[in-house]
């Protein structure tokens, strides 16, 4: 198995990038190998990072150009073709390496996949997963968190196919309850859009559909995938993620605003940092995108080296996994049925 590796991505690259490929080294298979696409300077800062019998599994790949995070995502693609994220893009296209792994740019790594990579055959619009912790100590996976702002409801369907079979190979879930991300939870609520989903997602034989979940119980551990437009996925992802980081914020200030209240903060910080564990996004990795011909992790744009690290070991059990071969068999078959 080989992992492209994006060096100039993300809010700390490359630095951070390059120490995650280290950590990385220590915790993936020795069949796995990396190429990291990079500047000079960025690659002689790899290079120095490494001992010799590490890069017996690292090659480094020099590229000019770097897109920034704030470009236009397809007019990058198109004219830095020299860029990092273009080459780790490509050579997962043509079938150098099974995965890249890139914490740069979200709307030229998602463009990249789509014009380069290409969608597997049948598939409408490709989605972003990210798999969020339940209250039950478990996972559910919300797709899409990013990827699509305008769905159209086969999409959605698609997503609940797509989730399904991620839940089944990357949360060993037999048989993975579905829901539809609304504003309530009774069949009739939604919009145009929901309920037109809700009526493909409950006609699907392919699923388990469960239903509507409203965000409240997004997280509850009561359904393994929440189907969503990627506009309302993301919206609810990053609600997610500052209603976290404020209550936690209030909680060190109330805890830290008595003798009394430190007293008991000392007693209980041991249940704090496991909480505080299970909600990291760095312990996660990264967003899978599915449905493209080929392994793409998006890394969080804050990531640090243990952020990138998990990125890496995901990608490597997303191919292990083998989903994205069973994936594009479901979707020839249903060609198939079609014509």
């Amino acid at each position: 198995m080989i992992i492209s590796v994006d060096l100039m991505g993300g809010d700390h690259a490359p630095q951070a990038v390059i120490s995650g490929v280290r950590l990385a080294l220590n915790k993936t298979a020795p069949s796995v190998s990396f190429l990291l696409f990079g500047t000079k300077d960025a690659l002689d800062a790899a290079s120095a990072e490494f001992s010799e019998a590490d890069l017996k599994r690292v090659s480094l790949v020099e590229t000019t150009e770097v897109i920034d995070c704030e470009e236009a995502p397809t007019a990058a693609i198109r004219k830095k073709k020299d860029s990092s994220l273009v080459k780790a893009v490509e050579s997962v296209a043509n079938g150098v390496s099974d995965c890249v792994v890139s914490a740069g740019n979200t709307g030229a790594l998602l463009a990249g996949a789509t014009l380069i990579i290409k969608r597997i055959k049948g598939v409408k619009r490709p989605a972003l997963v990210t798999a969020l912790p339940t209250v039950k100590s478990g996972y559910t996976v919300l797709l899409d968190s990013g990827a699509n702002t305008d769905c159209k409801p086969e999409y959605l369907s698609q997503f609940g196919i797509m989730g399904a079979e991620y839940a089944k190979a990357n949360l060993d879930i037999a048989d993975p309850r579905v829901a539809l991300l609304n504003n309530g939870a009774e069949k009739a609520k939604g919009n145009e859009l929901t309920k037109q989903a809700y009526q493909l997602l409950e006609a699907s034989d392919a699923i388990r559909f469960c239903g509507n979940c409203e965000a409240r119980d997004v997280l509850s551990g009561d359904y393994d995938v929440i189907v969503a437009d990627g506009f309302d996925g993301n919206v609810l992802l990053k609600g997610i993620e500052g209603t976290a980081m404020s209550l936690f914020k209030m909680l060190k200030e109330a805890l830290y605003s008595s003798f009394r209240s430190k007293i008991g903060a000392l007693l209980a910080k041991p249940a704090f940092r496991a909480l505080k564990h299970k909600m990291d996004y760095s312990e996660i990795g990264g967003a899978v995108l599915l449905g493209v011909n080929g392994g793409v992790i998006k890394a969080h744009g804050s990531s640090n080296e243990k952020a990138f690290m998990n990125a890496i070991l995901q990608a490597e059990k997303l191919i292990n996994s083998g989903m994205i071969g069973t994936i594009s068999g479901y979707f020839a078959a249903q060609q198939a049925e079609n014509e």
